[in-house]
């Protein structure tokens, strides 16, 4: 198998393939070459991992990171095609791969309640990731919950529990867990949103000009660009814009309906209306007519 066979297998996993790539990975398991293909790509894998270290050097965490944050991401979506149940099964025996790696490595993951925390001496990334047309849900290291929306990204970097900053690129859902010696700080584009203890939509997608934060519970700081302040409160939602900041009282259902299978429109413009609806279902939509965007 040649390598941009793997490179393609990589990229549709991680739902980065473009049309042509996800047609010529789904034609290999139709092919009927599916179990040869993925056992060479674990194994292509696990090999490259350990290449030129020892296993209590070589950096498996965010590698075990990974397989967790896959099969949380299928286990979201309970209706799954196929060929998706077959990369689940080698996910999963990955997972069940690493495990002795990890014990030989001198790692220790230990779960505390349902708080997870992994034993190491350097600090990784790890990154979270939602596919076009599909919604994440997630479980951080300090027991906050959320849910990405399709096409967005969470970043952080472990150990988690005391450095809890994220960096988000799209739309989340998050209910934070409540810490006061340990704000919760989520960098959106040039912006900061922090927190103690909330449940919040913020939606911050780099393609579009604006940041959109509407808190359903608790209290929120959010930090614009040039460093002013504003807090808001249940039920307020803050726009900035433009350098501009914008604050309304809003119902928070319509905001985070998506997280529940649902769009919900008001008075939404046309072009924000077909934004939302390309990136839930991965289509594009061409407005003929212009002025279509202004109603």
């Amino acid at each position: 198998m040649k390598q941009d066979d793997f490179n393609k297998i990589e990229c549709y996993i991680n739902g980065e393939a473009d049309d042509s790539e996800k047609e010529y990975v789904e034609s290999l398991f139709l092919n009927g070459e599916d179990n040869y293909t993925l056992r060479n790509l674990l194994d292509k894998d696990f090999k490259t991992m350990l290449a030129g270290d020892s296993p209590s050097e070589a950096n498996l965490l965010p590698i075990l990171d990974r397989v967790h944050h896959i099969i949380r991401k299928n286990e979201t979506n309970k209706k799954q095609k196929p060929l998706r149940r077959l990369v689940d099964v080698y996910m999963k025996a990955a997972a069940i791969l690493l495990l002795p790696l990890l014990i030989a490595g001198g790692m220790v993951y230990s779960y505390l309640g349902n708080h997870g925390k992994m034993i190491t001496d350097r600090q990784v990334n790890s990154t979270i990731y939602a596919p076009m047309a599909a919604r994440v849900s997630f479980n951080l290291p300090d027991g906050t919950t959320g849910m990405l929306n399709s096409g967005s990204r969470l970043s952080y970097s472990l150990p988690f529990t005391n450095n809890r900053q994220v960096k988000l690129e799209g739309e989340a859902w998050l209910e934070v867990s409540r810490d006061e010696k340990h704000p919760f700080e989520i960098n959106a584009g040039n912006s900061k949103v922090k927190v103690l203890g909330t449940s919040f939509n913020l939606s911050a997608y780099p393609a579009e000009n604006y940041i959109e934060v509407v808190l359903q519970e608790g209290k929120v700081e959010f930090q614009a660009e040039k460093g002013e302040v504003v807090t808001l409160y249940p039920s307020e939602r803050l726009v900035s814009q433009d350098g501009n900041l914008h604050k309304a009282v809003v119902d928070p259902e319509k905001y985070n309906a998506w997280t529940e299978g649902r769009l919900v429109f008001r008075g939404d413009p046309m072009a924000e209306v077909a934004r939302r609806i390309e990136r839930w279902y991965n289509v594009k939509i061409n407005l003929a007519d212009r002025e279509l965007e202004k109603y």
